[in-house]
């Protein structure tokens, strides 16, 4: 049984040229990113952030201490816009500014209890969607995957504007 990921005109996308490979993932990758969306949206018990809230507190748990611009600098924002999302965030009780105590002109993110247990549960339940959804795959389609996600972390990082 011929087990290969095909896309709806039947070819797989390697067997094209580059274009064609390109606008295959530019279609399939916003798919798949409201598809799951749609079903945190579904199954999250509170209000959902918005993705761009979401993304900062990842970035805040991850880097613990981020100052508005750096998260600006990674998150391809204006820090102006980010500052007015953090004000918001530090009023619905998500995220704290503290002075840094060796320089007290900077200000420093932190995540509060709320924001970093709502954090964990969304990625709990993209985790477990996507681990329900790829153990349904055939072998070979687990194995194809597996091996395009170097791939596609190198084409996020070629797509960066710090590529250019």
């Amino acid at each position: 049984m011929d087990t290969t990921a095909r896309t709806p005109d039947g070819t797989t996308p390697a067997e094209g040229p580059a274009d064609q490979l390109a606008r295959h993932l530019a279609l399939v990758l916003p798919a798949l990113y409201r598809a799951l969306d749609r079903r945190v949206d579904a199954d999250f018990p509170h209000p959902k952030p918005a993705e761009g809230q979401i993304a900062l507190m990842r970035l805040i748990r991850d880097r613990e201490g981020v100052t508005v611009r750096e998260a600006a600098e990674v998150l391809l924002v204006k820090p102006n816009n980010l500052s007015a999302t953090v004000t918001q965030m530090a009023a619905a009780g998500l995220v704290e500014r503290r002075r840094d105590p060796d320089d007290r002109r900077v200000t420093r993110l932190h995540l509060t209890p709320t924001a970093a247990e709502r954090t964990q549960a969304v990625d709990e339940l993209i985790g477990g969607y996507v681990e329900q959804a790829v153990a349904g795959l055939s072998d070979g389609e687990r194995g194809a995957l597996g091996a395009a996600v170097g791939a596609l972390h190198a084409l996020e990082r070629g797509l960066h504007p710090s590529a250019s």
